[in-house]
């Protein structure tokens, strides 16, 4: 079935702003409660979101088969375990209602009165039920950069790393959307010099720049995934903030890794990119020596150009852009993470999420993390305002932006933008 939506040429009868990030070709999904208090699935096209709740009841999915209350639930879950024809079929059906040459919903002020709000007007939710988490480390920069400063700098990676997708499970339960604020995490660390571990809030409080696929409903337990199939199973893409305490995790990683230095707040943008919208973006991987075992060989693009960019804002004060990055660099492919993911039988559901790990390219402003913008903190970055930051200090605001662009369209996937708050003190 081909993918209408991704028509370059098709304009929208809704005003886009100049760059914006939602042209009618991207059509992402996402979950929001309007100025009414109703929660529901919608998609955004310029500044407007649009109510798929509401889009459905008035009969505008006519022809597709959807249960009757597919979008006025408050997850994407069930939608997403629908497949990929379904994805798809909504998709082209929602960039044909917004074409500028369709005047079903364009001429129809009642309906459009109850389908179309300001994205001022709603609040975004956590757009899926995340029942597990895996959080990979597919980025040979910063493992590499990661392995100098912790181990040994002449042999940084670990002698599985060029063979296996690494990652380990994570917690789902502190997943949360653009705008809610995190906790600095209390916790143990080893002060410089000692032997005996102190408690108390995590000094060394950091980003990780990651994006991350949500999958639908992949197989059974005790079955695995092609690689070539892997593409199939995954919805879309999200960008992530995978916050980290540098200093708890330095102290508890060995031997099993990482732990309360990762669990305690993850933040992600609340639109999901499809990878149909992502389609002309693709490009090669770099190139993988050794080559990987057979499981694990794939051919064509598999990667995605997706330019990323963090910011840090201080309290009352302007955001200092300090990394610029981009999903190409990463070693591992998501197809290549979820059929590793699940070739020893582990079952994967919709609404699973991926994490990448830390995106970090081979030029210092493209360090995907404090823990290498600064050297471990040696080397200190000058904010706009004159201070300095070693890592995320309380009050500040970390903004993450990844958008893909060409010479006819521009997808982006928004922000996911998170303060740091000092620790949660019971009253």
């Amino acid at each position: 079935m081909p993918i209408s939506a991704n028509d370059p040429t098709r304009k929208s009868w809704l005003d886009v702003p100049v760059n914006s990030d939602f042209p009618i070709q991207n059509i992402p999904f996402g979950v929001f409660i309007t100025k009414d208090d109703v929660v529901t699935i919608g998609t955004r096209i310029g500044d407007f979101a649009i109510d798929m709740g509401a889009l459905q009841q008035l009969g505008y999915f006519e022809g597709i088969e959807l249960t009757d209350d597919m979008f006025m639930q408050d997850t994407l879950n069930d939608f997403i375990s629908d497949g990929k024809k379904t994805w798809r079929l909504v998709r082209n059906r929602l960039a044909d209602i917004f074409d500028i040459v369709n005047p079903q919903l364009r001429d129809n002020d009642a309906h459009k009165e109850i389908v179309i709000f300001n994205v001022n007007d709603i609040e975004m939710q956590l757009p899926v039920l995340i029942g597990d988490y895996t959080d990979f480390y597919s980025s040979k920069e910063h493992a590499t950069n990661v392995g100098k400063m912790f181990r040994d700098p002449d042999n940084a990676l670990l002698p599985n790393w060029l063979h296996i997708p690494v990652g380990y499970h994570g917690r789902s339960s502190t997943i949360v959307p653009s705008g809610i604020p995190v906790h600095r995490p209390m916790g143990q660390t080893l002060p410089n010099g000692e032997t005996q571990p102190v408690f108390g809030p995590s000094r060394l409080v950091d980003f990780e720049l990651e994006t991350a696929f949500i999958t639908t409903d992949a197989n059974i337990m005790g079955e695995n995934i092609p690689v070539e199939e892997a593409e199939e199973y995954i919805f879309g893409m999200v960008l992530l903030n995978d916050w980290s305490a540098r200093d708890i995790q330095k102290w508890e990683y060995v031997p099993l890794g990482p732990f309360l230095a990762k669990n305690f707040a993850s933040s992600i943008s609340p639109w999901i990119v499809t990878l149909d919208a992502l389609e002309p973006f693709r490009v090669a991987s770099p190139k993988q020596e050794p080559t990987p075992l057979p499981y694990l060989q794939q051919t064509g693009d598999h990667a995605f150009d997706i330019n990323l960019e963090v910011a840090i804002a201080p309290e009352n004060a302007d955001a200092t852009v300090v990394c610029e990055s981009n999903f190409k660099y990463m070693y591992w492919t998501m197809s290549q993470q979820l059929a590793h993911h699940t070739v020893n039988g582990c079952r994967v559901n919709s609404g699973d999420m991926m994490g990448s790990g830390t995106i970090s390219g081979s030029t210092e402003n493209s360090f995907g993390s404090m823990l290498e913008l600064t050297w471990g903190g040696k080397n200190p970055l000058k904010m706009n305002d004159g201070t300095e930051r070693k890592f995320i200090n309380d009050g500040d605001t970390v903004i993450m932006k990844g958008y893909c662009q060409n010479d006819q369209v521009r997808i982006g996937f928004g922000e996911v933008s998170s303060k740091l708050l000092p620790p949660f003190e019971r009253k």
